[in-house]
């Protein structure tokens, strides 16, 4: 039987991009349905918070869209609240007739090369996540008194972080980075940035705006090898038949800045293409990174893969980022591709495990978790409203479960347990503190990084009505 639309319960997992676009979804196709965004944290709109770069503000003005969503009858906002441990995916089913997850990405892809488990050896998520504020990496250490170091990878994450580390902070301080990150950096004996890509540059995964502002940093120069820029045959043949202009863009960036004489500057962005890493040197940390000389042939699908040659080089690094991709994590009673990082689906709908057609009721997902890190925050939307057409033709269906009336609700489980929910309105306390934090030094924010500083404010609110 047929569940009327404004008449589901639905759980949406994950408050980022995704999770909020499928409810906007969900909204315009039954005004005032029940949603409970749930999220680990009392801060919401995932990496738009706690992934984009702070000296790019005009990307998370997207936040005003998501905004208006939470404003509409029948959505709440369910944070502080970790599924997986405050309350299983079992747990959710059984008190929503849907539940969707858009958790997103927040681990990474390995190298797998010796020494990758030294101290120094970081994911540049880690980095990414600590200047951002993120609770959970606040505490982390990064050795920044080290002269030069490595960053593994060539697309927009590696580029944030190349120039977050070159750039002055003087300019930085007046953004949202994190305070601790701020004094780190100040403090930064950092001269040299390396950049070490796989492949060449038709192949940089990066876009012409972000590897542009590498080279319109004050008092850095861009370092690139002109013999790295020229194409072999298979790289030239798939620029000549790619549709996308941005790679040929990228390649009359760097072929400029190749040109260009270097300034003496104060530190350097160094681009190693068609490099791989092969080792992290040294006993207890990082002490060097041996990369290796590759050459580029055609792949037989029309791209290029990258075939080490016996040509080494040692970098003299002492700490290193690899930026080769985010990925995604299982959750208990949640099918999961490890492969890919993804939960197995079909147009969003959970299926038993990978390769099956057996789908679960009521079970659904959107974003990096469903497709992979790809795309930016407006792919986003496309994502999630496919998966929200799939939900509703399932509804429409009648193959969406129905509940039963003698499980407690959502609100009454976790009281039981103890778990300190925080709502949009407690959201909207923090947002006011951290902007008039901000504003008394000319910041647009100083964010909350400490949790218990979030619940203490939220706590002090409450009771001053």
């Amino acid at each position: 039987m047929s569940i009327p639309l404004n008449s589901l319960r639905v759980a949406i997992v994950g408050s980022g991009p995704a999770g909020f676009y499928a409810a906007e979804a969900l909204q315009k196709a039954a005004p005032g349905i029940a949603i409970d965004l749930i999220d680990r944290l009392p801060t919401p709109f995932g990496l738009v918070r706690g992934g984009v770069a702070p000296d790019h503000p005009k990307i998370k003005s997207v936040t005003r869209i998501f905004d208006r969503i939470a404003s509409q009858p029948g959505f709440r906002y369910l944070g502080h609240v970790h599924v997986g441990k405050d309350v299983s995916i079992e747990e959710l089913r059984a008190r929503y007739h849907v539940v969707l997850l858009s958790y997103g990405a927040d681990t990474d892809r390995t190298l797998g090369i010796p020494g990758e488990s030294l101290r120094g050896s970081h994911a540049a998520t880690e980095f990414v996540a600590w200047y951002n504020g993120n609770p959970d990496y606040a505490a982390a250490q990064f050795d920044l008194t080290q002269g030069e170091v490595a960053v593994v990878g060539i697309g927009n994450v590696a580029m944030d972080v190349a120039r977050i580390l070159a750039k002055p902070t003087s300019v930085l301080a007046g953004t949202d980075l994190a305070d601790h990150a701020l004094q780190a950096l100040a403090a930064s004996q950092v001269h040299t940035i390396h950049l070490v890509a796989r492949r060449g540059p038709v192949q940089a995964a990066c876009t012409t705006p972000e590897l542009r502002e590498l080279g319109e940093l004050e008092g850095v120069d861009v370092v690139v090898d002109p013999r790295d820029l020229e194409l072999d045959a298979a790289s030239a043949e798939q620029l000549a038949n790619m549709e996308d202009r941005n790679p040929a863009k990228n390649l009359e960036v760097l072929r400029g800045w190749a040109e260009r004489p270097l300034r003496g500057a104060k530190r350097r962005v160094v681009f190693h293409f068609n490099a791989s890493p092969v080792a992290l040197g040294g006993s207890e940390c990082v002490e060097s990174l041996t990369i290796v000389r590759n050459r580029l042939e055609a792949d037989g699908r029309g791209g290029v893969r990258a075939v080490a040659t016996d040509q080494t080089e040692t970098l003299p690094v002492g700490m290193v980022f690899r930026s080769v991709g985010y990925k995604g994590r299982g959750l208990p009673g949640v099918p999961f591709d490890d492969r890919n990082g993804v939960v197995p689906n079909i147009n969003g709908h959970v299926v038993e495990q990978a390769g099956s057609e057996r789908t679960l009721p009521g079970l659904y997902v959107a974003g990096w978790i469903k497709r992979g890190p790809q795309g930016i925050i407006g792919t986003n939307k496309l994502c999630a409203t496919d998966t929200v057409n799939q939900l509703l033709a399932d509804v429409a269906a009648g193959d969406v479960p129905t509940l039963s009336d003698d499980v407690s609700g959502i609100d009454t489980l976790l009281a039981e347990r103890g778990v300190t929910v925080t709502s949009w309105a407690d959201w909207l306390v923090l947002d006011k503190v951290e902007q008039e934090r901000g504003a008394a030094l000319g910041r647009p924010r100083v964010k909350f990084t400490d949790l218990r500083d979030m619940l203490e404010v939220i706590a002090a609110q409450r009771v001053a009505g």
